[in-house]
């Protein structure tokens, strides 16, 4: 099984953690961000891996060869020259993951203790075109699905901002809930990234194809999740990652 996992970022909201060290690799309990996510993989069967990279691209490189792979195959895609959001870097990705199975793509800022076999075998069993692991937490922003769990729309509750390619949308009869940063897509989908160039955002990719395409809810059962990509999280991820990772 093939798992991406999003290491690129610059990481602004842990500055100046950030400065000199690349947000994936900056410790929770000890260990780098990125090898919990590594390992959470691995543990899973996930036994190929693709690694993007742009700021301070050359630690976490070095600390993958250090560390042998952990054991697994793992591969870089380079995005040092220009940073391709999340979309743009899934699609810069595609000559590693694209074949005849579906795909798993993890941010390595999220914490969780879902089970990454139960959201795989789902999004093969729906034969979805993508399957977005979600949950109720309070957020600014949610995604909203219809009673059958296919993404509709998205909303800004602080803004107001809507986004659906649903004429006469009404948010209010949808179910929100917070995106959870981790994905499982069909290789299909670099047929519908075809016209997509350079850099953009998977959520805005998602929401331009959701009235066309197959894109569904995971809402795991008991889930704790935590986005340490921010400084007030960081600071309580050890007694979390002893509980629940």
């Amino acid at each position: 099984m093939k798992a991406m996992i999003f290491a690129a970022g610059m990481g602004n909201r842990l500055k100046p953690l950030t400065d000199t060290t690349p947000k994936a690799l900056i410790p929770v309990n000890g260990i780098p961000m990125l090898e919990h996510i590594i390992t959470k993989l691995k543990t899973a069967g996930f036994q190929e891996i693709i690694i993007n990279v742009h700021h301070l691209a050359g630690q976490i490189i070095d600390f993958i060869q250090t560390n042998n792979s952990f054991g697994i195959t793992i591969h870089i895609s380079d995005e040092r020259d220009y940073l391709l959001d999340t979309g743009g870097g899934i699609k810069q990705a595609a000559q590693f993951l694209e074949g005849n199975e579906p795909f798993l793509v993890h941010n390595t800022d999220i914490l969780s203790n879902v089970d990454l076999k139960a959201i795989y075998q789902e999004h093969i069993t729906n034969n979805s075109l993508a399957t977005l692991l979600v949950n109720k937490r309070e957020t600014s922003r949610y995604l909203l699905f219809n009673n059958e769990h296919e993404l509709c729309g998205w909303r800004n509750r602080d803004t107001g901002e809507v986004k659906s390619h649903y004429p006469d949308f009404e948010p209010e009869k949808y179910k929100e809930f917070a995106f959870g940063g981790i994905h499982v897509m069909s290789p299909r989908i670099f047929e519908w990234m075809e016209e997509w160039t350079g850099k953009f955002s998977i959520i805005n990719f998602y929401l331009a194809i959701c009235a066309k395409a197959n894109i569904k809810a995971f809402e795991a059962e008991n889930l704790q999740l935590m986005d340490i990509g921010k400084p007030e999280t960081l600071a309580k991820a050890n007694e979390w990652i002893k509980k629940w990772g």
